[in-house]
């Protein structure tokens, strides 16, 4: 039995944060699929796991953790990687993490699952959601043209969240190479660290179950 357990589907972004972190601390962890699209997060027995509701979650050593900047911080607590050398540091990466969660991948996940995977076409909420999504990653990419990594100088988990959502491009229609090509830059910087894995091959689950 593997050390970690993640419970995650191919399609979350949020998952592959936690499974990037993983394989790229070099864990021994198994991923644990969740049915999503069958709606098994819904059911009392995934509540019980999580009553939010939501993947990704971290089993370790009888502990369960949700939110994927939660379990970026404790995973860089117990491996050593990818965090912080002083306090200066956290509080950087920590910005970072809060920024995404909020105005990066809020819009930008809603968006690409609206377009990709709701199918609901361009709509004016959708229209809403890009021009938010097109902000976030315009400050991103103004800050990779400054920096090779988020922060510190180097890959840490303010890199590891904030790209969660950004290896679907086409998903939700943006071309980096035109619009943001410094995040482009940045991303191959990413697909370079040893143990990088694209999200629909890491994580199970792609391509989308079959309804039930």
């Amino acid at each position: 039995m593997a050390e970690y357990t993640l419970y995650c589907f191919a399609q979350s972004g949020n998952a592959y944060k936690a499974a990037l972190m993983l394989n790229l601390a070099g864990c021994d962890w198994e991923a644990r699929f969740v049915d999503y699209f069958n709606g098994e997060t819904r059911t009392p027995a995934f509540r019980a796991i999580n009553e939010m509701g939501e993947v990704p979650v971290l089993e370790h050593k009888g502990k369960r953790i949700s939110q994927s900047g939660v379990i970026l911080d404790y995973l860089s607590e117990r491996t050593g990687k990818f965090g912080w050398k002083n306090d200066d540091e956290r509080r950087e990466i920590l910005r970072w993490l809060l920024w995404d969660n909020h105005k990066l991948t809020s819009y930008t996940a809603t968006l690409r699952f609206m377009i990709s995977l709701a199918k609901t076409g361009e709509t004016p909420v959708t229209e809403f959601l890009r021009q938010r999504s097109s902000t976030a990653l315009g400050i991103l990419n103004d800050h990779l043209g400054k920096a090779d990594w988020v922060a510190a100088g180097r890959p840490t988990i303010a890199d590891i969240s904030i790209c969660g959502y950004l290896f679907w491009p086409e998903e939700f229609g943006v071309d980096y190479a035109k619009q943001y090509p410094n995040i482009g830059k940045w991303l191959e910087r990413i697909k370079a660290l040893p143990g990088w894995v694209h999200p629909y091959t890491l994580v199970p689950g792609h391509p989308l179950p079959e309804k039930k």
